[in-house]
Parts: C-alpha cells; sequence; structure tokens
C-alpha cells in the first residue's frame, strides 16, 4: 500500500471548509494535520482569503488545535503584494481595496498602500466585510487610468457560520462591470500563490488539499500540481462529478481521516470494486453493483462515476440505477436519478 502520505512531503490545504468553518475545527482535521506532520508530512496552510494578516491566521489556527506557525501561513494578500512588486516601479502608490492586514503587505515588498486614487498606479483588491462604493469609485478611476488591477482572489462566497456570504470576488465583479476590465489573480485558481507555496516550503512533491473545485482543484490543476478534494465544504458530489477539466481532482476523500490510505483506493482515474457504471451517451450514466467490502460503498460508487463519466467527455450527467444499493449510494452522495420509466428525475450541473 502506498499512501497520499507515502507520495507527498507536504499538504498544501485551503482553510474555510476544509480544516476549518468559520471559528471551529471541521471534524476530524486537526488530528489528520498532527498525524501528518508526525509522519514527516509538513501542512503549509494556503488560503484565498486576504483580510488577515499571517499571525493572525496562524494564531487562529493554533487556538483550535493545529500546529501552525506564522511560517507555516501562505495568504493570497502576499502573493498579490508579490504579483504587483515585479510590474510597478518601487516605493510606487497602490489603491488598496481591502483590510489593513493587505495594506501592511504591500508595504512589505517596498510599495506604498494608499486609498485615494492621485497617484496610484495599480489597484490590489482583497475581501473587506466594509468594502464600500467609495473605495471602489477610486479604484474605478485609477483602473479607467490605465492602473494595473490584482485581485487576491475572485471567490464569489466566502463560507461562514450563516453559509455562503458575499466574497471578494463578488466586489470584483462589480469593478469588472463598472470598468470593462478583468484583474490578474494572484491567489486560487491563479498559479501563484500555489508556485509561491512550493517555493517557500521546499517541497518536492506537494498535494493540494481543498474543497472548492473552482479554486482549490483548479488552482492546482493551474500550479500543475496533484489535488485531493475533501467534501466538507462547498463542492458537492454531483458538482464533482459534472466537473470541466480543469477543475477534476485525483482524489476525493470525505474527509482529511483519508490521507493515510492506499492512495489508489482514493482516486478518480478507475472505477472501484464492487460498482460497474457504463456510459450511455449523452450524459447517461447507469450506476449498478452492490459496493460489497467497501469501507465506503457511496465515495467508491462516486470515484467509479467519476472515472467513466470524465473519460466519456464529462459534463451534465443522468444518473440511472440498477438495484437497491445503487439507489442507496446515489441517495447518500445527493446525486439525483432517473425514475424507473426512464424520464429524469433530476440532472447534474
Amino acid at each position: 500500500m502506498t499512501s497520499l502520505l507515502d507520495r507527498h512531503d507536504v499538504l498544501l490545504a485551503d482553510l474555510d471548509g476544509t480544516l476549518y468553518a468559520g471559528h471551529d475545527a471541521i471534524p476530524f482535521a486537526v488530528d489528520a494535520v498532527a498525524a501528518a506532520a508526525a509522519r514527516g508530512v509538513r501542512t503549509a496552510y494556503v488560503t484565498n482569503n486576504a483580510s488577515r494578516r499571517p499571525a493572525e491566521v496562524a494564531a487562529h489556527l493554533t487556538e483550535i488545535g493545529f500546529p501552525a506557525t506564522t511560517d507555516d501561513v501562505m495568504t493570497s494578500s502576499q502573493a498579490g503584494a508579490a504579483l504587483l512588486a515585479e510590474q510597478v516601479p518601487a516605493g510606487a502608490d497602490v489603491l488598496v481595496v481591502g483590510t489593513e492586514a493587505l495594506a501592511e503587505e504591500i508595504g512589505l515588498v517596498g510599495l506604498t498602500p494608499v486609498r485615494e486614487a492621485p497617484g496610484a498606479v495599480a489597484v490590489v483588491q482583497g475581501h473587506d466585510p466594509d468594502t464600500g462604493w467609495r473605495i471602489l469609485a477610486e479604484a474605478s478611476v485609477v483602473l479607467r487610468g490605465g492602473g494595473v488591477w490584482v485581485a487576491t482572489n475572485t471567490d464569489l462566497t466566502l463560507p461562514t457560520e450563516r453559509g455562503p456570504l458575499p466574497g471578494n470576488g463578488a466586489m470584483v465583479t462589480a469593478l469588472k462591470v463598472a470598468t470593462g476590465l478583468e484583474p490578474q489573480v494572484a491567489g486560487k485558481p491563479g498559479p501563484r500563490l500555489m508556485q509561491q507555496a512550493v517555493e517557500r516550503t521546499g517541497s518536492k512533491a506537494p498535494l493540494v488539499v481543498g474543497d472548492r473545485l473552482d479554486t482549490d482543484i483548479q488552482g492546482g490543476h493551474t500550479a500543475g500540481l496533484p489535488t485531493l478534494h475533501v467534501l466538507t465544504g462547498i463542492s458537492r458530489p454531483a458538482d464533482v462529478l459534472a466537473a470541466i477539466p480543469q477543475q477534476r481532482p485525483a482524489y476525493v476523500a470525505a474527509d482529511l481521516r483519508s490521507l493515510p490510505r492506499d492512495a489508489d483506493e482514493l482516486s478518480t482515474a478507475t472505477t472501484r470494486p464492487g460498482w460497474t457504471v457504463e456510459a450511455i451517451g449523452d450524459g447517461g450514466l447507469v450506476l449498478s453493483g452492490d459496493g460489497a467490502g467497501s469501507p465506503e460503498p457511496g465515495l467508491d460508487a462516486l470515484r467509479s462515476l467519476c472515472a467513466v463519466h470524465w473519460a466519456a467527455g464529462g459534463g451534465a450527467f443522468r444518473l440511472h440505477t440498477v438495484g437497491d444499493a445503487a439507489g442507496i449510494a446515489a441517495a447518500e452522495l445527493g446525486l439525483a436519478t432517473t425514475g424507473a420509466d426512464g424520464v429524469p428525475a433530476g440532472a447534474g450541473a
């Protein structure tokens, strides 16, 4: 057996939805990270959230039980500042749409953070719950004048205890509509944050771990890194099965307890024992079998469905199940199935 921990030397782990939800650790995540560290596999905490200082992120992680130092935290604000420093003169004024934590990162790379348009040659935009019209208006002036625009991330939503709320991407969209321009993206799914994390950790065999296909998993693809998707946050089984090629994870797990398991058991590349999947054209899939002997038949059904559906082209799907076990597995995964008469009761998207 070769586990994920045997194959990889650093976990590039997302935070919100992967390790914690709001102020609370996700079940089993703390023990999984500690167990990985005991086997010599470091966790680097790689987050798109640019609203907090790395030291604040590390303090929160430590408070809820994770082994973390400031050096273990890599934020999109750091990646955004580095990206700007390569494109504008040293000392240049950069309009900051974001928190003081983001402004500090701009200062650390030798640029001057400002909050008004006159003299600014660039805009950096990160999440700030207090972002309002006035600062967006200042940013619009800079951008219409030809300023460089870097967004730390474009997550449309932010997971919270109250459910998904507007994220930085929602505010970025407002500026996109107002200016007709597109920003450079420093965080996931852009490659810069992942590349910076690999460089800082000195990893030779990193594994990207996350809960969101359009940021974590696509970010891994963009950086050319293998990916593990955990079903503890935003993207659900139907999203995984219908994923576009650049958002398809190499591995799928319920949560981080699976890290010590045989990597081949978690793979989406091949069907799993106990399940048979037939692609019948135009997104149609037939799942049969009973998952006999599997410790998690539902997830093995999902991995099997992914292997066949993606090989057939992927996209939206229509799922038909044969037998009680297949129906139960689909229900556990939240996958809509066709009725007995073949009329779709729902389809993934």
